[in-house]
């Protein structure tokens, strides 16, 4: 399944954070953008793996519109 990842820089933490809409509050870090990248790829495998755990049901991704540019 495909998830969204949110990526924006941080003056006040001088870093990368990552949120996942589809996942409410989680988010991650990086120094670096592709660091960022890959912790949120991380988080991204660990929250699906826990939800299966957990026998909770994924939440369903999130559809780009169209006509959003």
């Amino acid at each position: 399944m495909k998830y969204s990842m949110l990526i924006n820089w941080s003056d006040e933490d001088q870093t990368f954070v990552v949120t996942f809409p589809e996942f409410g509050s989680c988010q991650t870090h990086g120094d670096s953008y592709q660091e960022a990248v890959k912790n949120a790829t991380e988080v991204l495998k660990l929250l699906v793996e826990t939800y299966k755990e957990q026998g909770k049901a994924l939440p369903e991704p999130l559809k780009l519109d169209k006509q959003v540019v």
